[in-house]
Formats: structure tokens, sequence, C-alpha cells
């Protein structure tokens, strides 16, 4: 176990300054051109691993998915506006996502920047709790990496989990069936 902690503290440090100094910057996922006009301003609470699947498993969705990323995170910076298309497009139909940032508690102006600048202006997470105690909190098999999703279904059990990112496609294709 610590040494998935390791990677992870590794990669964190390594990324968080670039991706960081970027967000600083201005800049955000490819093609980026900020969120809409008037869009309610996004919320970031702070959240264990089980609040986060309460969160998830709360009665009026058909689905759900959480997905942990972070803004030092490029795969999941890539994935982020497939993951809010996708919200915008099965929310009506029963979708709930859950995002989760994994950046730390002093990068949460950062957090909410992205977020308003993807247009995320839905409640959001921020991990609150030790890596491995979270990790492990959500799910078992899941071995740290980000980006990471969980398909939660309508009795509340984690039926899917993947680690890295996907594109709308196959978002879409993991999800849809569960929301007729």
């Amino acid at each position: 176990m610590t040494g998935r902690m390791d990677i992870v503290r590794l990669i964190a440090a390594g990324l968080a300054v670039s991706i960081a100094a970027g967000l600083a910057a201005g800049c955000g996922a490819p093609g980026d051109r900020g969120g809409p006009a008037g869009a309610a301003e996004p919320t970031l609470r702070a959240a264990t691993a089980g609040q986060v699947l309460e969160a998830a498993r709360a009665p009026g969705a058909k689905a759900a998915l959480i997905n942990v990323w972070a803004t030092w995170c490029q795969p999941c910076v890539e994935e982020f506006p497939d993951l809010v298309k996708l919200h915008r497009a099965y929310a009506d139909r029963g979708l709930r996502l859950v995002l989760v940032s994994a950046d730390f508690e002093e990068q949460r102006e950062s957090v909410l920047a992205f977020l308003r600048k993807q247009g995320a202006s839905f409640p959001s997470y921020l991990k609150d709790q030790k890596d491995e105690d979270f990790i492990d909190g959500i799910d078992a098999r899941w071995s740290g990496a980000l980006p990471a999703s969980f398909v939660v279904d309508r009795s509340g059990a984690i039926v899917d989990y993947w680690e890295g990112k996907k594109d709308y496609a196959a978002l879409e294709a993991k999800l849809a069936p569960l929301l007729r």
C-alpha cells in the first residue's frame, strides 16, 4: 500500500508546480474557452470517502458517476470537459455526477477557478482524508491512480470502475444503459 502512495505523491509533486502555474496563467483544458456566461458559481465541499459515497447514493438518481481528479493531473484535465458535457446531456435522465478533487486544501482557489472555467456549476468535493484511507474507503480495488471513475447504480452498488481517462463516447456507453 505504501508503494502506490509514494507513486501518487511523486506524480503529484512533479506535476503540481507545472499545472498550478498553467492554471494561474489562465490555461485550462485544450479548447477550453471558459465557463458559460451567467453560470452559477461552483461550490466545493470537503468530503471523506464515506461522504462521497453517500452523495452518490442519495435518492433521486438512476446512476451516479464518481470521478476523482486533480488540477495537476493532465489526463484528468483533458477528460474534464467530456464529464461536464455528459452531465449536461444526461442529468435530466437521472445521471448524478460527483466530482472529487484530489488536490490539497491549499489549492482550493485553483480548484474553484478550474471548475468555474469548465462550467461545472454544480456541487463538487475536495478530498478531506488521508490518501490511503480515502482510496480504500471508495473502493479497495482502486490503486490510487487518477483519474479514477466509479459507476454507482440506483441500488447504491458500484457496478463499474476504471482508472485513466475516457472520452465522451466511452463515458456515454458506460452510463446510458443505466439511465433507461
